[in-house]
C-alpha cells in the first residue's frame, strides 16, 4: 500500500515508517525537522520537508501521491510546553490535524491511523491499570488536543465513513529518541549521565508505564489489518515510579549519581498505567520487550552515539 507517515523524521514516527517498510509498503514521510531528525528517516522512504500547516503544500502532496493509508504522528509532543502555551499547542496539534483529515476524506483515504495519547488522556482518579472504557479527563492542554482528534475522528466515520484506529500509547522510550526537550524522562536521563551530570527530578513519586518503541511501531503496523474503527491503548500493563526509574538507570553508572528533586511541575498526572487486553484480544498484541531489557538498549545506543560524539 502507499502510506503516509506524517512526523516520520521523529522518534517513533521513524520506527513505524522502516517497519511498514520491511512489511513491503511504500512510505511516504511528511516532516517540518522541528523536532525529527532527518537522518532517522529511512532512505528507502520518500521525503517532503513540509510543515502540516502548510496546506496547500500538504493537498498537493496528496494529490501527486494518492495515498491509501495516513499515520498521523506528527505533533507538539510536550506536556510541559502545552501547558505554558495551550494556544500554539492547539495550533499544532488539532488545527494541523484537521487539515490532515479533510484532505483525507478529500482523497479517499482507507484508513486514517492516529497517535493519541494514554499517558495523558485519561487523568487521575481512573482504575490502574485503565483500560479503554475509562472516563478522559485530561489535566493538560496536550492531553485535551489529542482527546478532541479521537472526536474529531468519531465524527469523520460517522459522516464520511473514514475508517480510523486511534492509538493510545503510555510513555514510549527507546532508541532515537530526542533529549533535548522537556518531553522523554528517559532519553533526557540518559543524556545527562553520559555528560557526568546528575538528572533532576520533577517530583519523583508519580508513576509511569514505558513501553518500548519497537512494540510500539509494531502495534502500528498490526491495526492494519483492523476492519473496523477502535481506539486502543498500547502499554506495557506496569508502574513504575520516576524515582524507580533513576535507581534502574544508575545502575548502568554504577550507582554513582544523586540526583536533584524539585516539586512536580502543573498538569501531571500522579499514577499513569495502561490495560491492553483490547488490543490484545483483538490483533494478538502485547508488549515483548520489558523495561530492563528496553532500558540496556536505550543506554547501548545513547552510549554508542555519545562515544562517537567525544
Amino acid at each position: 500500500m502507499k502510506i503516509l507517515v506524517t512526523g516520520g523524521a521523529g522518534f517513533i514516527g521513524s520506527h513505524v515508517a522502516e517497519l511498514l517498510i520491511e512489511n513491503g509498503h511504500d512510505v511516504v514521510v511528511i516532516d517540518n525537522l522541528s523536532s525529527g531528525v532527518k537522518n532517522s528517516i529511512d532512505s528507502r522512504a520518500k521525503f517532503y520537508e513540509v510543515d502540516l500547516a502548510d496546506n496547500s503544500r500538504v493537498q498537493y502532496i496528496f494529490d501527486k501521491e494518492r495515498f491509501d493509508v495516513v499515520y498521523h504522528l506528527a505533533a507538539q509532543i510536550d506536556v510541559r510546553k502545552s501547558v505554558d502555551n495551550p494556544v500554539e499547542d492547539a495550533r499544532v496539534n488539532v488545527l494541523a490535524s484537521l487539515n490532515l483529515l479533510e484532505l483525507s476524506v478529500k482523497h479517499g483515504i482507507k484508513h486514517f491511523i492516529f497517535s493519541s495519547t494514554g499517558g495523558a488522556i485519561y487523568g487521575d482518579n481512573v482504575a490502574i491499570p485503565t483500560n479503554e472504557e475509562s472516563l478522559e479527563k485530561p489535566l493538560s492542554p496536550y492531553g485535551c488536543a489529542k482527546l478532541s482528534i479521537e472526536k474529531y475522528l468519531n465524527y469523520y466515520n460517522a459522516v464520511y465513513g473514514l475508517k480510523y484506529t486511534a492509538l493510545r500509547y503510555s510513555n514510549v522510550y527507546g532508541p532515537r529518541q530526542n533529549p533535548h526537550g522537556e518531553a522523554g524522562v528517559i532519553a533526557i536521563f540518559f543524556n545527562k549521565m553520559l555528560r557526568n551530570e546528575s538528572p533532576i527530578i520533577f517530583g519523583g513519586f508519580q508513576t509511569r508505564d514505558f513501553v518500548f518503541v519497537e512494540d510500539v511501531a509494531r502495534a502500528n503496523l498490526l491495526v492494519l489489518s483492523d476492519t473496523k474503527s477502535e481506539v486502543y491503548n498500547v502499554g506495557a500493563g506496569f508502574e513504575t515510579s520516576i524515582s524507580g526509574l533513576f535507581e534502574k538507570m544508575n545502575s548502568f553508572f554504577g550507582g554513582k549519581f544523586i540526583s536533584e528533586y524539585r516539586e512536580k511541575k502543573k498538569g501531571e498526572q500522579e499514577r499513569s498505567c495502561l490495560n491492553y487486553d483490547k488490543i490484545k484480544k483483538n490483533l494478538e498484541w502485547k508488549p515483548e520487550i520489558m523495561i530492563d531489557e528496553g532500558l540496556k538498549k536505550t543506554h547501548d545506543w545513547f552510549y554508542q552515539r555519545y562515544i562517537l560524539i567525544i
